[in-house]
């Protein structure tokens, strides 16, 4: 019987504390009799090496600052075998590595070093990249923009609108304006901003997340109006969910992606195009981000898909749905799990049972975010710490040179 098979007939009784303690005692002494990895075993359906990640974020800052805690903190993951880091470089209109660029557009009125002088981004892929972990450059805030940003006062025309002229929405970033991205030079910009980081770092990837789309709800501003009157004969539907209107939106934007990935890939061409977008029907439905396409047209070299559920029903069913049954027979495949918000403590066993889940089902997973790992949490920062090192008991390496099916 496969492991995966094994793994869903006893989950039922893994949710409950008492069964929970049994079996995890069963799982230890098997792991010590056995001469091989018993938690490796859990992950034989999975082609690709395991991604074991996590993100970086604002909330991170004062810890990635300081030299001497960004070597603790990197050493720390990589004692824990983690594998992936994927730090935040664009987020609320700013940019936040070293960027000339940025400086001329008014994004980086702040210094981007950290205490000691150092240049952060750079720091963070060296210290990483002695230890053998990947750091893939996060840029979180996609096409959006908080409203009072310098990109909003110094190119309005580039933002786009909803059919009754509003020109915000509310996310979990708070009140923000989206960029129109069918525009040419919102798309020039997007690329440059990459090609910044890409070009200046010795990074091995970078990821775009589900900001990199668009809510459904806009496109009614001139500039999109005209281009699709020109290329379609018609008035855009009043109606947004329209399903014409959501593809037509939505092959422009990937069609957006597949010419930054030939510019990414021109300059470097090793490194990871990687995305961590919502469940498929979310992203493409109300986000017009249609992934699974870009898996398709070999333009996105890893996925994590944010599953950030609250309880372990509504965790595992998505997770076990026909785009991620594609996904990871194509690239290396992960899920997002959330392991706390300083507002919303997620317990560790739920962590851990969401990551025996995921890979039951051949995947890997990221983790949002770093100080929610241990230092923000419902538990002692030891006993978080124990328990992630118990879940990654074994090291899974990753490498620029291993992205293909392990044979």
């Amino acid at each position: 019987m496969a492991i995966a098979s094994i793994f869903q007939g006893i989950l039922p009784y893994y949710r409950k504390p008492f069964w929970r303690h049994l079996l995890l005692g069963l799982l230890v002494s098997l792991a010590i009799v056995h001469p091989f990895p018993l938690f490796g075993q859990l992950q034989a359906q999975n082609a690709f090496p395991e991604i074991r990640g996590v993100w970086i974020t604002n909330n991170d800052t004062v810890r990635f600052l300081d030299e001497n805690r960004t070597t603790e903190s990197i050493n720390l993951l990589a004692d824990l075998n983690f594998n992936t880091i994927y730090p935040v470089v664009w987020n609320s209109g700013y940019v936040l590595y070293e960027s000339e660029f940025a400086k001329r557009e008014g994004l980086q009125p702040f210094s981007p070093r950290g205490d000691q002088g150092q240049d952060v981004l750079a720091d963070i892929i060296a210290k990483a990249h002695r230890r053998n972990m990947l750091v893939l450059p996060w840029f979180e805030f996609g096409f959006k923009a908080p409203p009072m940003s310098e990109l909003v006062k110094r190119h309005p025309w580039w933002f786009t609108q909803k059919r009754d002229g509003t020109k915000t929405s509310v996310s979990a970033a708070g009140e923000v304006m989206w960029m129109n991205p069918f525009h040419p030079q919102v798309q020039a910009f997007i690329t440059q901003l990459v090609m910044d980081a890409v070009n200046k770092y010795d990074l091995d990837g970078v990821q775009f997340d589900d900001h990199t789309a668009l809510p459904n709800e806009f496109g009614y501003d001139n500039y999109t109006i005209s281009l699709y009157q020109q290329e379609t004969k018609k008035t855009p539907p009043s109606n947004p969910k329209d399903p014409a209107w959501i593809r037509w939106r939505a092959d422009k934007i990937t069609a957006f992606m597949v010419q930054l990935n030939a510019r990414i890939k021109a300059a470097k061409p090793n490194i990871l195009v990687s995305v961590s977008p919502a469940t498929y029907n979310l992203a493409y439905n109300t986000f017009l981000q249609d992934w699974l396409d870009w898996i398709r047209k070999g333009i996105v070299d890893e996925v994590i898909v944010q599953v950030y559920r609250t309880s372990l029903p509504t965790f595992t069913e998505p997770i076990q749905r026909a785009e991620f049954r594609e996904a990871k027979t194509r690239i290396p495949t992960a899920v997002g799990i959330l392991t706390g918000l300083p507002t919303k403590q997620v317990p560790m066993p739920l962590v851990n049972d969401k990551v025996y889940a995921a890979r039951a089902q051949g995947m890997g997973v990221a983790f949002f975010y770093y100080q929610t790992l241990w230092d923000v949490a419902p538990e002692e920062k030891d006993y978080r710490i124990q328990s992630f090192r118990r879940l990654f008991a074994s090291p899974a390496p990753r490498s620029l040179a291993r992205i293909a099916p392990v044979s």
